[in-house]
């Protein structure tokens, strides 16, 4: 791999330290020892929370393991967060970080058999650009050429930093052209790439399930099997019920408890053969407001709200210690972390209830009728928080809606699907939502408050997204993190969404072996994964 220029060189050590999620070595229950043996075929079942909104890569706002696992990166990082080949065998840098040149593998074919080539790269790309609702992630793009079969050149209008970020997530990618052409707006129904498996059916609700694909020689260097899958099929289920998962779970009818929940963990390291995988998220959940509803308009209501909460409560009982408590706009592992604004946030914003109450009082809220809500012109302050179907999310709701009733205010729960949370917000149609961010870099503060963000929080301040653009064209290290300090400090204090807690993902596994969560970006690796029941 070829990386010439210095800040290039900088960019990738900083994000190597300090963007690394930490993973454990599993755990095993007890029992353990009489190592069945490892059996190629059969069906891998995956238990996962949460049903993709789309298997096209183009037009999701998230992408996880039940859908990108038909897709692969450009490039990657290895276990130790090496930057290593994937579908592109090298990668050169120009010296002013304004041209990107990726030579691509000859030997890669997609689903349909079609080869990969530049082009269907360069399509892909500008298919994301176009329709893509995280577009802006990809940064300032002018143009993507493809001049021969093999090499893609990525033209910026200004050097990008966190490019690396989007290139190694496979958030770029590419998608089968000849699948394209059949299906158009429709391929995220029967979606075709150049991963190891290959899409076969989608149950809308309950499942998605895949079939290896038996042409597949190109697996990544960190595993040890980089041919066709041993497994002969791959099966997520979306079960939303924490006593189902656990009981099927315990049945053998799922291999993979992705995202176990926390109150159950104890009970399953317990088990006979079961291993435990522990990765630390690359983000956060938070409460976002609608900063355009007039209710929060006022700084001292949204300081007040924030003063409020305890997060160690919610960490304890509602995740059972498996969280960190999170006071500023970034997680400890994510690049661009400071330690000076997250000390300056827990010292603004821990809970102090009779500080809230005098808030709310200087913004005009007091309980004037003795009900133990404030009103203001008339009004009682209630207000409602819109959260996904998640247990241990239902469960933070609940706590917070308790601690808010004690400095007046009357919280409600509202629960949606995620796709339709994100539909009411971009809408503004909503008053506060529980959600969550994950990356890698940054950059990501641009996603929630960009000029071309998401614009879901509906917080504009011009001199928070000149720092933010400013931010992603500066290649100098140290300049960068000064500027998100900067951004950071502002979003403190203004305070138009609550950081809450960074959570520690928990993957149980039973009747395989081979299974491994990759160190960086915690997604599931299942090329040497076989059955053993």
């Amino acid at each position: 791999m070829r990386k010439r220029s210095t800040w290039l060189n900088l960019l990738l050590s900083v994000l190597l330290l300090a963007g690394c999620s930490a993973t454990q070595p599993p755990a095993t229950g007890e029992d353990a020892s009489a190592n069945p043996t490892p059996k190629d075929g059969g069906s891998l079942v995956i238990s996962a929370l949460i049903e993709p909104e789309t298997l096209d890569i183009t037009k999701a706002t998230w992408i996880d393991d039940a859908a990108g696992i038909i897709y692969e990166p450009l490039i990657t990082r290895d276990f130790e967060g090496k930057i290593v080949p994937r579908l592109a065998e090298s990668y050169h840098i120009s010296d002013d970080g304004k041209v990107w040149t990726f030579k691509l593998r000859k030997d890669v074919t997609f689903h349909t058999g079609e080869p990969l080539t530049a082009e269907a790269v360069k399509l892909t790309m500008e298919r994301f650009l176009k329709t893509s609702s995280v577009a802006v992630m990809a940064g300032p793009i002018e143009k993507v050429e493809a001049p021969d079969a093999q090499t893609v050149h990525v033209y910026f209008k200004e050097p990008f930093a966190p490019f690396m970020a989007v290139v190694t997530t496979g958030l770029i990618t590419a998608m089968d052209p000849k699948r394209l052409n059949e299906v158009g707006e429709k391929f995220g129904e029967n979606p075709s790439s150049t991963g190891p498996v290959i899409f076969e059916k989608q149950d809308r609700g309950a499942s998605v399930t895949y079939k290896k694909n038996p042409d597949y020689h190109w697996g990544p260097s960190y595993v040890e099997n980089k041919g066709p899958l041993h497994v002969d099929q791959v099966k997520f289920r979306f079960l939303k019920d924490d006593d189902t998962r656990i009981l099927e779970f315990k049945r053998g009818t799922i291999q993979v408890l992705y995202g176990a929940p926390f109150n159950y963990v104890q009970e399953l390291q317990s088990l006979p053969g079961v291993e435990i995988h522990r990765a630390t998220e690359m983000g956060m959940k938070y409460i976002g407001f609608n900063n355009a509803n007039p209710m929060f308009k006022d700084v001292r209501v949204r300081q007040a709200i924030a003063k409020a909460i305890d997060r160690e409560p919610i960490i304890q009982v509602a995740l059972s210690g498996f969280a960190k408590p999170v006071y500023g706009p970034l997680a400890k592992n994510i690049f661009g972390y400071s330690e000076k604004v997250e000390n300056m946030a827990k010292e603004m914003y821990v809970r102090d209830v009779e500080k809230s109450k005098r808030l709310l009082a200087d913004a005009g809220w007091t309980d004037m009728d003795g009900d133990g809500i404030v009103e203001k012109d008339g009004k009682p302050f209630s207000f409602e928080l819109l959260v996904t179907a998640e247990p241990y999310f239902q469960r933070t709701a609940q706590i917070l809606q308790s601690q808010l009733k004690e400095v007046g205010i009357d919280l409600k729960i509202h629960v949606n699907d995620v796709a339709t949370l994100k539909e009411k917000a971009v809408k503004r149609n909503f008053d506060t939502y529980l959600l969550y961010y994950g990356w890698y870099d940054a950059d990501i503060l641009n996603l929630q408050f960009g000029k071309d963000g998401q614009k879901r929080m509906h917080y504009e301040n011009k001199e928070v997204q000149d720092l933010l653009a400013k931010g992603r064209s500066t290649l100098n290290e140290a300049e960068r993190l000064k500027i998100y300090e900067q951004v950071q400090e502002i979003l403190v204090k203004e305070s138009p969404w609550i950081p809450l807690f960074s959570t520690e993902t928990i993957t149980a596994t039973n009747g395989i072996n081979g299974f491994k969560l990759h160190g960086y970006y915690s997604n599931m690796i299942l090329n040497d994964v076989r059955l053993t029941k």
